[in-house]
């Protein structure tokens, strides 16, 4: 199992306390550190939302060694264009360690603050599709140029390439278009604090896409990412379940948070029964775990629970 982190600095994190969470992703040992991208979150007060793209750009220069992802990009925030340039020049600057990750965005009220259309469900996931053609032409993943209903990419060579493998993932909850999307089009399927459950069925649908599509179905990265709450002993385990409540922007009490994580399969409690979790999930075909941490950046809690699932 590869790990993670998932940062959600539209809730509050600075791009300084970005940085000393990359950094320690990276003196970790860990595979990506990821962020999110959102031009607010109108349900948590006055939150501190840096820009994805901008601050990733930042973390390219100075970290060495960690790859460095968007999780996910809403294709309703830019012009696919705009997204290609921006990850060729990222996948530059970070010596081809970047990640790119897309999304249809959920998110309305976020969109009605920044008066940027919503377009209703069934357009937005047209709007992907035609975004990771365009993008999988644009990036030399395909041969070059795109007609569709909603973009349309000229047949010249887009410059620059990606320096790496700039992989595309596609992430979200939704039980269908979203897998067979990740299936057909991506490198990696991502899916969104989703019940162990819940995940059998999405899986084998992206794998099915990608067999349609003519592509090796076990070649695709099945990542899931969700909070994971754990330590060496039990005395550990509950310190950082009341440190993780104690940061909740929702205000949860640690025995709801611990509820839900239960329920739904995901790591948590002392170390023994959180990797309990993890190879349940990882059976059912989870090859990368991002751990989400809702912040303020807390060194010593992302170490223990890191050391406690790998142990």
């Amino acid at each position: 199992m590869q790990f993670g982190i998932m940062t959600e600095p539209q809730v509050g994190m600075t791009y300084t306390e970005l940085l000393a969470a990359a950094r320690l992703a990276e003196d970790l040992g860990l595979e990506v550190f990821g962020r999110s991208d959102h031009l607010a979150f109108p349900r948590v007060g006055e939150p501190h939302a840096t820009e994805a793209f901008a601050t990733l750009a930042g973390l390219a220069r100075e970290t060495e060694r960690i790859r460095l992802m968007v999780l996910v990009s809403p294709v309703t925030f830019r012009h696919p264009a705009i997204i290609a340039k921006t990850a060729a020049t990222l996948d530059e600057m970070s010596g081809g360690r970047f990640i790119l990750g897309l999304g249809t965005g959920w998110m309305e009220e976020e969109h009605a603050s920044f008066g940027l259309p919503f377009p209703p469900w069934a357009e937005r996931y047209a709007r992907l599709e035609e975004a990771l053609q365009y993008l999988r032409a644009a990036l030399g993943k395909a041969p070059a140029g795109f007609s569709g209903e909603h973009y349309r990419l000229a047949p010249e060579t887009v410059r620059p390439l990606p320096t790496g493998p700039l992989p595309l993932v596609v992430g979200g909850t939704g039980p269908r278009r979203t897998p067979e999307l990740a299936g057909r089009y991506a490198e990696e399927y991502n899916a969104t604090f989703l019940s162990a459950a819940d995940l059998p069925p999405r899986i084998a649908a992206a794998r099915r896409a990608a067999g349609a599509a003519g592509r090796r179905p076990e070649d695709l990265v099945i990542s899931l990412m969700a909070p994971a709450v754990t330590g060496p002993d039990e005395a550990s385990y509950r310190r950082h379940l009341q440190a993780v409540a104690a940061a909740d922007p929702f205000g949860r009490a640690p025995e709801a948070i611990e509820s839900r994580l239960q329920e739904r399969g995901l790591p948590v409690g002392p170390g023994p029964q959180a990797r309990r979790s993890l190879e349940a999930l990882e059976a059912l075909g989870v090859s990368r775990f991002y751990v989400q941490h809702l912040g303020p950046f807390d060194e010593d809690l992302l170490a223990g629970i890191f050391s406690a699932l790998r142990d």
